[in-house]
């Protein structure tokens, strides 16, 4: 029997899942529908008077606030830093809305507003307007941030799901499932000890590299909620190609996959923060690990897999090629294995 479609809306639909794409696809979508936002990318590109400028939006309710590298703070300047870089953008300005619930601690407001200004300092990306709103207690879990970013696209740049063909290269820049294993290891409940630290970074120095040297690049997306998994998913169903990754080409942290396993989740379905998933022309494959590596937050990235063509007619199928020779299906994540994430 089908699964039906649930009444109400469960966390699981902020998962990144296929929860979140139905509620997208068949909710939200046809109300709302138009040219642009009927691309459904990490942002929207707008004509501006002959400038191409990129916008996007997002929202952040990680707990705890804080952890092994990063904050709340930290990890809203870069995912929306992030999502811009992905449209091939050069991210120019950012806004910050805060939704603080009354009772929090003012001394954890100044530590994350430290950290928002020094980050976007760092990245050279600034807050430039906001909003601040006050809740009921209980009402917000302590805090949440909206931020939105405006970024001008770089020249001759076209990232599009059209370009990808069979042959292409997959390339990530560096170990996958850091920052959601680093969440869940500081979880009331589930905590452990370990030396796990989240990706969280700002990727527009290294996207900007790349793009800005390698015409070859024809898909970017940063898998966070859902994971790779999920993006792949996405580029299958998008491209109508299928998708072969290796399990021998992924880089994983050896203790990341010590405790994916103990607590029987799959790493390919684990947030990041600091990563970005390519698609990029066979023989530029080489040239953009190149500059990856001569990046600090590229020093691990590898070639994981390639586009192929289409088992069946439209596509759409994402395989695991395991160490022991076998195959798997990676099947789009349901909801989410782990709430309140990014």
């Amino acid at each position: 029997m089908a699964n039906k479609e649930p009444q109400k809306i469960l966390l699981a639909h902020g998962g990144g899942g296929r929860l979140t794409a139905n509620l997208i696809e068949k909710t939200i979508l046809p109300k709302l529908a138009n040219e642009v936002l009927n691309r459904l990318t990490d942002g929207a590109v707008l004509r501006v008077n002959g400038a191409s400028l990129c916008f996007t939006t997002d929202s952040y309710v990680v707990q705890p606030l804080f952890f092994n590298g990063g904050d709340i703070g930290k990890l809203a300047v870069c995912g929306t830093i992030n999502d811009l870089s992905a449209m091939g953008a050069r991210p120019i300005a950012l806004s910050l809305a805060l939704i603080i619930e009354e009772g929090f601690p003012m001394e954890i407001l100044d530590r994350v507003l430290d950290s928002v200004g020094r980050t976007s300092q760092e990245a050279g990306v600034p807050v430039v307007t906001g909003d601040t709103k006050v809740v009921e207690s209980e009402a917000a879990d302590g805090l949440f941030i909206n931020t939105a970013g405006i970024g001008v696209l770089l020249p001759n740049v076209n990232l599009s799901f059209e370009r990808i063909q069979p042959g292409d290269k997959i390339i990530i820049n560096g170990t996958i499932g850091d920052h959601g294993m680093t969440i869940l290891s500081r979880r009331k409940g589930i905590r452990f000890d370990s030396p796990l630290k989240s990706d969280c970074s700002a990727l527009a120095d290294l996207t900007s590299r790349i793009l800005e040297a390698v015409p070859g690049v024809k898909f970017m997306r940063d898998p966070t909620r859902g994971g790779v998994a999920a993006i792949l998913n996405e580029i299958a169903a998008g491209a109508g190609c299928d998708v072969v990754i290796e399990e021998t080409a992924l880089p994983i942290d050896p203790t990341v996959r010590a405790a994916a396993e103990m607590l029987g989740l799959d790493v390919l379905e684990i947030a990041n923060e600091g990563k970005m998933l390519m698609i990029v022309a066979s023989e530029d494959a080489k040239e953009v690990v190149r500059i990856c590596r001569d990046h600090t937050l590229g020093a691990q990235a590898a070639v994981i897999g390639t586009v192929a063509t289409p088992q069946e007619e439209g596509g759409g199928i994402v395989e695991l090629l395991t160490k022991i020779g076998g195959r798997r299906i990676v099947q789009m994540p349901y909801g989410r294995e782990l709430p309140r994430i990014c």
